[in-house]
């Protein structure tokens, strides 16, 4: 009787530990049989989401459906890009005319809930701030009292702008467009003593669009915190929790110091996490319904969360951003993956 107690407690163990296998949801059912996934994105904001001569698409944004792409249909190739405006994103994931809306959208409490969307894992930590000309003269946002500022319309950027000169008790005069590059173009045609948007996409515009980029100067406030993370649609978990665990696989992977050139030299690593990672040790791939090789497909072919970052947004891209919050945990930024076991 001991040792049937015994087996049948260990038997219980492993049933604790061992990963169930997933249901394929609707998500995923349309993804493997259209083939490909289809991921809304900015319309053209360099570093993020924007197109070549040839109509390729690169970006910090768009490498995350390259590796749900890889992922889920094992060729990162098998992705298609429908460009979006700010106002038009939600209703393209809400319709289900996307899968995936990975279009530098800040991730807030009513869009979270009345839009019937679900936010995955932050992709970019960013904050709202000012673009002016060095010949305004200006240093500081607190010195805009009285400007005229042009913003997107259908953006948190228009509704912190408002709080911002509101809580300092400062007059402004909006100049709202809603799309991204007539706004630019009103900015740089001397519509508006200055341009708010995120920080990230301030520094891509004044190094792709202004005719002199050191003319141009982003002021040191930063007046919001904006998480810019891809969402899905409420409903299908399981398609939720395949973007998201992939997302946290490249950064898992960074940490571990896997790359996409190194990842095959992993694979014969003793590190028990590596080997869950990269499939070795089956299990992790099957509690999200997927091939085992689901993160060595995005890292092999799109590459870890580092490897994204400094060649669309970091020092191997015209913007140079520094890592900043968007750094590790281990060296002090707010990139954390929960262990994949």
């Amino acid at each position: 009787m001991k040792k049937l107690l015994c087996v049948a407690a260990g038997l219980g163990v492993a049933a604790m530990f061992a990963a169930p296998a997933a249901y394929a949801g609707p998500t995923l059912d349309a993804v493997k049989s259209r083939g490909e996934v289809v991921c809304g994105v900015n319309t053209s904001l360099y570093g993020f989401s924007t197109p070549d001569e040839k109509g390729r698409w690169t970006g910090l944004d768009v490498d995350v459906c390259r590796a749900v792409a890889a992922a889920v249909l094992g060729n990162a190739e098998k992705a298609r890009y429908v460009p979006l405006s700010a106002q038009q994103r939600f209703t393209a994931l809400q319709s289900g005319e996307i899968d995936l809306l990975p279009r530098n959208t800040t991730w807030t409490l009513t869009r979270d809930t009345a839009n019937g969307l679900n936010f995955t894992m932050i992709n970019f930590y960013d904050g709202q701030g000012f673009l002016v000309s060095k010949s305004l003269g200006v240093k500081s946002a607190k010195e805009l009292s009285g400007a005229t500022i042009c913003v997107q319309t259908g953006t948190t950027t228009e509704l912190n702008l408002a709080d911002y000169f509101r809580a300092n008790n400062m007059p402004f005069r909006p100049v709202t467009i809603e799309k991204y590059e007539e706004v630019t173009q009103a900015f740089l045609a001397g519509r508006c003593d200055a341009l708010t948007s995120d920080k990230s996409q301030l520094a891509s515009i004044r190094a792709n669009d202004t005719p002199k980029p050191d003319d141009y100067v982003i002021l040191p406030e930063t007046i919001s915190k904006e998480p810019l993370t891809p969402s899905v649609r409420q409903g299908d978990d399981q398609w939720f929790d395949i973007v998201q665990w992939v997302q946290f696989a490249t950064v898992e992977a960074e940490e571990r110091g896997i790359t996409s050139e190194n990842v095959d030299e992993k694979l014969k690593s003793d590190d028990p996490n590596v080997k869950r990672l990269l499939g070795v040790t089956p299990g992790m791939g099957a509690a999200l319904g997927l091939d085992e090789k689901w993160a060595y497909n995005a890292i092999k072919q799109v590459g870890n969360y580092g490897e994204s970052f400094e060649r669309n947004v970091g020092q191997g891209s015209k913007l140079k951003l520094e890592r900043g919050l968007n750094d590790l945990w281990t060296r002090g930024g707010l990139m954390y993956a929960p262990p994949i076991r």
